[in-house]
C-alpha cells in the first residue's frame, strides 16, 4: 500500500489535510496526511478519491476481494459556510461493471467525516469476522458486529448509536442490509434511514469486507480561507433561492400532468426551468415529476418497450405521484446545508403493508418500481420502496431487474416453476414484493437475478439477453435518451456507465450551462425537435457539464443546488474556502484531470467504449410504433464520437492523448497506459 505518511503536512483550507486508512484484514487504522499538491490538483470528494484507487487498487483486483478499497469521501465546501454543500461519494470498483464505481449520497455523514478531522475514510483488506468502524474524533475502532450482521439496514443504524451510547444520534452511521452481507451486485449502502449510496453496487463491496456500518462522530472546525467572502456569497445565493415562491402555490397534479402533455404533443422542445425545479422540489421532492414524466416520454415504460400515455396514462401515473404521495407524509426534512428540504418521512397506516415510519420514495425509485413496471398501487410502492432501504438495494436497479424478470416471464424464459410459484406479471405488485425478498435473501431466482441483468441474463439464456437493460453492466436509470440524447451520451461515455446525474440536455438547460463556461454554447429556451435529436455539436456542452460535474462531486455540492434557478457560486465558494485564486478556465482543468483519471481507471481494467454501450432499446431499436418516441432512434456513436473528440481522446478507442495526460500532471495514467 502507497503511503503518505511523512509528506509536508500543511493543514488547507476547506480540506482537513489527512485521510483514515483501514485495513480490515488486519484491523489497522492509521491517518495519513495528504500533500497539498494533491488537494490542488484533485480536490476531495471523488477527485481524491480517483487518486487514491487509481494508485492503490491493482489492476485486475477481483471487486469483491480484498484488493479492492471502499471510499467515503467528503467534499471540499462541505461543513463550510455555504450552501447545499453536504453530498457524500463513496468510491471503490465496481462489482456490476468491473471498473470504477461510485455512489453519491446525502445526509449528514459527509461534514461528520470532516469534523473528525479526515476528508475520507478508506478500507482495504477483508475483516476475518463482522465489524464495524467507529470513529469518535480522534479515535477510531473496529468492533465486532456480530450480533447485528443480518439485521436490516435501518435498524443496524440504531442498534449502533445504542452500543455506542449515543442516544442523541450524534454519531451519523452508514450501514449495509442483508443484500449487502450477501453481495446482491446492485446493494446500495444506507444513511439517516433511507438516503442511499446507492449506484455501482458499492454496498456489495462493503458486504464483501465484513463490514456492517460505518459511525462517525466528529466536533472538529473545518478552517476557511476567507469566512467573511462566504458568508457574503451564500447570502446572495440565499436571497436568490426565495425570489417568485409564489409559483408553487400554482403546482398541483393537474399542472404536472397538463405540463406532461404539453412536453409530449408540442412541436418543438423548451428548455427546463430551474426556477420551476426549484418549486417542485420545495412542495413535493423529486416524486412531483414522476407523473408528468410518464406522460412526457420522460420515464422508461414496460421494460423500456411502452410508451406512457398508452400503457401508464396519466389516470394511473397521477397515482403514484404529487398529491396523492404527498397525503403520506408527516413531516419535511433536509440533508447538511440544504434550503430546499426535498426529504420526506412518510406514514401508511392502512393497507396490507402498513408502515410506521418510512421515507418517501424519489422520483427514480416511482418510476423503476412503477412505471417501468406498470404498477400505480402506491401503498406497493412503498413497500417496495422500505424493503429496498432495509434490505439495502439500489431502487434503479431493483427496478431494471425486476422489468427484466417481468418480461422473461411474459415470453415464457422464466416459468412459473423457475420463479418458485410467483405469479409474476405487469403490474402485480404482490409477486414483485415477494420476488424482491427473494433477491434480497438470494434465494431461489432471486439467487440468479441478485447478478444484475447483465448476468442473469447470461446465466438464464434461452434469449434473455434482448430483455437485459444496462449500459457497461448497470441497469438504466429512469430518463429515457428518446427525449432527452444528452442522457444516452452520459450513459455510454460516463466512467460510470448507466449514469443520470452527470452530463445531459435536461441539466445543461437547469443549470444554465453557459454561465459556468464561456465556452459554452448559449442553451437555447426553445428548438426543435429534430435539432434536440441531432447528434452532431452537442458535445461541447456535453463535455463542460461533465467538466462541472467533476467539480460538483469533489466539492459535497448537490446537483440540485446547481440546477435550481440562480447560479450557485461553485469556483467563487472554491475560491475562498481555499485562497487559491482560481479562474474559470483552472477549475474546468480540474474536473478535465478528474473525469481523465477515472476513464483511466477502466481503461487500464480492458474496459473499451464498445462495452458500455446502451441496450438498442435505450437507442430506439427496434423503432417503437406508438406514443411521443414513435419512430426515434438515437446514433449515440456519432455522439460518442464528438464527446470523445471534445476530451482529447481517441474518437473511437477513447485512449487519452498522452500529451495532454501529461499536461494535466497525470504521470501516472501515463505509466499506466502507455508504459
Amino acid at each position: 500500500m502507497l503511503s503518505y505518511r511523512g509528506a509536508e503536512e500543511s493543514m488547507g483550507k476547506g480540506y482537513m489535510g489527512r485521510a483514515m486508512w483501514v485495513d480490515l484484514s488486519k484491523g489497522a487504522i492509521l491517518r495519513e496526511s495528504v500533500p497539498d499538491e494533491i488537494y490542488r490538483k484533485f480536490l476531495t470528494g471523488y477527485g481524491l478519491g480517483a487518486k487514491m484507487l487509481f494508485d492503490r487498487i491493482q489492476p485486475g483486483a477481483d471487486p469483491l476481494g480484498p484488493g479492492n478499497i471502499l471510499g467515503f469521501c467528503s467534499g471540499l465546501l462541505t461543513g463550510t459556510p455555504s450552501l447545499f454543500t453536504g453530498r457524500l461519494e463513496v468510491v471503490c470498483k465496481s462489482p456490476l461493471t468491473g471498473g470504477w464505481g461510485d455512489a453519491n449520497c446525502g445526509g449528514h455523514l459527509s461534514p461528520a467525516i470532516k469534523r473528525a478531522g479526515v476528508d475520507a475514510i478508506f478500507l482495504a483488506g477483508v475483516s476475518p469476522g463482522p465489524v464495524y468502524l467507529a470513529v469518535d474524533g480522534e479515535h477510531a475502532s473496529l468492533r465486532d458486529a456480530s450480533a447485528i450482521w443480518g439485521k436490516d439496514a435501518v435498524e443496524t443504524e440504531r442498534l449502533v448509536r445504542r452500543e455506542l451510547g449515543d442516544s442523541r444520534g450524534d454519531f451519523k452511521v452508514a450501514a449495509v442490509g442483508p443484500a449487502g452481507e450477501k453481495l446482491v451486485r446492485f446493494a446500495g449502502i444506507c444513511h439517516d434511514g433511507g438516503r442511499y449510496a446507492a449506484r455501482s453496487g458499492v454496498g456489495a463491496v462493503m458486504g464483501s469486507k465484513r463490514l456492517k456500518a460505518v459511525a462517525v462522530r466528529g466536533s472538529g472546525a473545518v478552517e476557511v480561507h476567507d469566512g467573511q467572502a462566504m458568508r457574503s456569497l451564500t447570502r446572495d445565493f440565499g436571497k436568490a433561492l426565495k425570489q417568485a415562491g409564489f409559483v408553487r402555490n400554482l403546482l398541483g397534479s393537474r399542472t404536472m400532468q397538463w405540463a406532461g402533455t404539453a412536453t409530449r404533443m408540442s412541436p418543438v422542445a423548451m428548455a427546463q426551468a430551474g426556477l420551476l425545479w426549484r418549486q417542485i422540489l420545495q412542495k413535493y421532492g423529486t416524486m412531483g415529476v414522476t407523473a408528468m414524466s410518464a406522460e412526457s416520454g420522460d420515464s422508461p415504460v414496460k421494460n423500456w418497450k411502452g410508451a406512457g400515455c398508452f400503457d401508464f396514462p396519466s389516470s394511473r401515473a397521477s397515482r403514484i405521484a404529487d398529491e396523492a404521495v404527498l397525503r403520506f407524509q408527516k413531516r419535511r426534512y433536509a440533508c447538511h446545508s440544504c434550503p430546499v428540504a426535498c426529504g420526506g418521512i412518510m406514514e401508511v397506516k392502512e393497507g396490507p403493508w402498513p408502515l410506521a415510519e418510512t421515507h418517501k420514495p424519489e422520483y427514480e425509485t416511482l418510476a423503476a418500481l412503477g412505471t417501468l413496471c406498470l404498477v400505480d398501487d402506491l401503498p406497493a410502492l412503498f413497500k417496495l420502496n422500505d424493503l429496498c432501504n432495509r434490505g439495502g438495494l439500489d431502487t434503479i436497479s431493483a427496478g431494471g431487474v425486476l422489468a427484466f424478470a417481468i418480461e422473461c416471464a411474459e415470453r415464457g424464459i422464466l416459468t412459473k416453476r423457475d420463479l418458485g410459484g410467483l405469479d409474476l406479471g405487469w403490474g402485480k405488485a404482490e409477486a414483485m414484493i415477494r420476488l424482491l425478498e427473494m433477491i434480497i435473501g438470494r434465494q431461489g431466482i432471486g439467487d440468479v437475478l441478485a447478478e444484475g441483468v447483465a448476468r442473469a441474463a447470461a446465466r438464464i439464456g434461452r434469449g434473455a439477453e434482448e430483455f437485459a437493460v444496462h449500459a457497461g453492466g448497470q441497469e438504466l436509470p429512469m430518463h429515457d435518451p428518446r427525449l432527452d440524447p444528452g442522457y444516452g451520451l452520459a450513459y455510454e461515455t460516463e466512467p460510470t456507465p448507466g449514469r443520470h446525474t452527470i452530463a445531459s440536455f435536461t441539466w445543461q438547460e437547469l443549470m444554465l450551462i453557459d454561465r459556468y463556461s464561456k465556452d459554452a454554447v448559449k442553451v437555447k429556451p426553445v428548438q426543435s425537435r429534430g435539432g434536440r435529436l441531432s447528434p452532431f455539436g452537442k458535445a461541447r456542452n456535453q463535455a463542460i457539464n461533465s467538466k462541472v460535474m467533476q467539480l460538483v462531486n469533489s466539492t459535497g455540492v448537490c446537483l440540485f443546488g446547481m440546477s435550481c434557478g440562480p447560479r450557485l457560486p461553485l469556483y467563487e465558494y472554491i475560491n475562498a474556502a481555499t485562497g487559491w485564486a482560481l479562474d474559470e478556465e483552472r477549475c474546468l482543468e480540474i474536473g478535465e484531470r478528474i473525469q481523465n483519471l477515472r476513464h483511466a481507471f477502466n481503461l487500464r481494467e480492458g474496459i473499451t467504449p464498445r462495452q458500455a454501450r446502451m441496450h438498442p432499446r435505450g437507442r430506439g431499436l427496434p423503432p417503437l410504433e406508438r406514443g411521443p418516441h414513435r419512430g426515434v432512434t438515437l446514433d449515440t456513436d456519432a455522439m460518442a464520437r464528438e464527446y470523445r473528440s471534445e476530451f482529447g481522446w481517441d474518437a473511437d478507442t477513447g485512449m487519452p492523448s498522452k500529451r495532454r495526460l501529461e499536461e494535466l500532471g497525470l504521470g501516472e495514467a501515463v505509466r499506466a497506459l502507455f508504459g
